[in-house]
């Protein structure tokens, strides 16, 4: 939750530069740094051309959710994006050591920034700050959603690789831009439909629908971002006997849904209550379940 900013702890900063192989130096892996200082070299490529990778992990009363899967997507950007693979066990020890510094508190917001380094010198920079969580708690009870055209179809990802679809880039410009549009037509959020029809994600956000039995999200192979959260989901109501799976889905199968929701690590989900001009049934019993699912508490 979010409190005033004389009541907010201090955000942790933990520089990792052990994060693609030890030190040359034979420093530690990773050591904990003065937030207030400047850090970070304006010749970084992170600066210069957003060349990079992240992982934004969410901490629930002190414990972390999926720190393995964001690692192995962090790891599969990396791929990607041509990166040196990351130390996944140093990074995820670098993850424990920046909520251990934090004050306690009920939600907090991890990012772990993972860029190509200083140009010409072929080594990686990476990072890892941990802050209060924002007050997510009105995107939770619904939210209305505009479709926006992403401008590339599903077959994106296969076809034009370098276009980096389904990667986490630090190249968030287009999707801030889709989240202000949303704004300007009266929607809290945005969802990305593909040239062919289909709907694909949120520009911060995995989707999730309900249709009879079953509960599908895009598949990856569409060139969407693998969800973590909507992986969690998925593999518990499939132990609930429930059909749960990926499927290319057009604009009219969810706005004839019996729900959708937007996922993500910090809002968790987020009920679509309006896309565009249609209204859609809202669960909040089934809502309050995913949430529990999604923070550990279940």
């Amino acid at each position: 939750m979010t409190s005033s900013s004389t009541d907010t702890p201090a955000p942790v900063l933990v520089l990792v530069p052990g994060a693609a192989g030890a030190p040359a130096d034979g420093s530690a892996p990773f050591q904990l740094a003065d937030p207030a200082v400047a850090q970070l070299s304006v010749t970084d490529l992170v600066v210069t051309r957003g060349d990079g990778i992240f992982e934004t992990i969410g901490a629930f009363d002190g414990t972390p959710i999926n720190v393995g899967p964001h690692l192995a997507r962090l790891a599969r950007s990396a791929s990607l994006l041509e990166l040196p693979a990351p130390d996944q066990e140093v990074i995820a020890a670098a993850v424990y050591a920046a909520i251990e510094a934090h004050a306690d508190v009920p939600e907090l917001t991890i990012r772990v920034m993972y860029s190509r380094g200083i140009e010409g010198e072929d080594t990686p920079t990476c990072w890892i700050d941990a802050h209060v969580s924002a007050d997510w708690a009105p995107y939770r009870t619904g939210i209305r959603v505009a479709s926006l055209d992403r401008g590339l179809s599903t077959t994106v990802f296969d076809e034009s690789p370098w276009l980096l679809q389904g990667a986490k880039t630090l190249s968030y410009a287009v999707n801030m831009a889709a989240v202000r549009e949303a704004k300007r037509r009266g929607a809290q959020d945005a969802l990305f439909v593909a040239t062919d029809g289909y709907v694909l994600e949120g520009p911060t956000s995995t989707l999730l629908v309900h249709r009879g039995d079953a509960f599908l999200t895009t598949p990856v192979s569409a060139g969407v971002l693998p969800g973590t959260c909507v992986n969690t989901l998925l593999a518990a109501l499939q132990d609930e006997g429930y059909e749960a799976g990926e499927e290319l889905m057009s604009l009219q199968d969810v706005a004839t849904s019996d729900g959708a929701w937007l996922l993500s690590s910090t809002r968790l989900a987020a009920p679509i209550t309006h896309l565009d001009d249609t209204e859609l049934p809202v669960d909040l019993g089934l809502t309050a379940r995913f949430e529990d699912l999604l923070t550990g508490r279940a």
